[in-house]
């Protein structure tokens, strides 16, 4: 386990634990919440509280993305997208990044063996379920609206336990590889500011957590 966890930290080059959502029939209020979520138009505003803080923020994470995305200015645009999706669905960036680099590695065009798609690695079933017909999955904001409302809506279903919603997310309920994956990508990679504060763990797992 520590082995394959070094392997995906170190170089990244290719390394990807791409997994798939199950489905799993939804009640017909969350099935229109979800599709509300997905659908509204994303409004011209930042998701930074100050423009200090945007500077600050895009500029530590572009340094670190830069030898995965070499494009500056696709960088900045992924980044930006990734920081305006997870603070609308109350996921904290970071965790996102994590999950995108253990998920696809920052490959927009990724396609795991089980057809989940992009960044965020989001089943096709998601589209007819929630979405509209011309929704593309490798479109860089459509993946990350789809995948930032997914984890949401899992960690919602899961009362805020984040080592459940990241299984569901991975289709792997119940195994502890793949969060702790997420985890350790999360914090030794993407970690920005003070340590957030931790969530109760279920006994045997390592507290996580799920905002800023």
């Amino acid at each position: 386990m520590r082995g394959l966890i070094a392997a995906l930290l170190l170089c990244g080059a290719s390394a990807a634990y791409a997994g798939a959502q199950q489905y799993e029939p939804l009640s017909a209020s969350v099935q229109a919440a979800l599709h509300k979520a997905v659908s509204d138009a994303r409004p011209p505003v930042s998701s930074f509280k100050t423009p200090l803080e945007a500077a600050d923020w895009l500029g530590e994470m572009s340094r670190r993305l830069e030898m995965r995305i070499p494009n500056r200015a696709y960088r900045i645009d992924l980044l930006r997208s990734v920081h305006y999706e997870a603070t609308r669905a109350g996921l904290d960036p970071q965790l996102v990044l994590g999950l995108i680099q253990v998920e696809s590695n920052f490959r927009k065009y990724a396609v795991s063996s089980a057809s989940a798609r992009g960044y965020m690695q989001v089943m096709p079933f998601w589209v007819k379920l929630i979405g509209r017909p011309d929704d593309s999955l490798f479109d860089l904001r459509t993946n990350l609206r789809y995948g930032c409302i997914i984890l949401r809506h899992y960690l919602d279903l899961e009362k805020g336990d984040l080592y459940r919603a990241l299984g569901r997310y991975n289709g792997s309920l119940g195994k502890a590889e793949y969060p702790n994956l997420v985890r350790a990508a999360w914090q030794k990679n993407w970690h920005y500011g003070k340590p957030p504060a931790a969530t109760p763990a279920a006994p045997g797992k390592q507290a996580m957590t799920t905002t800023q």
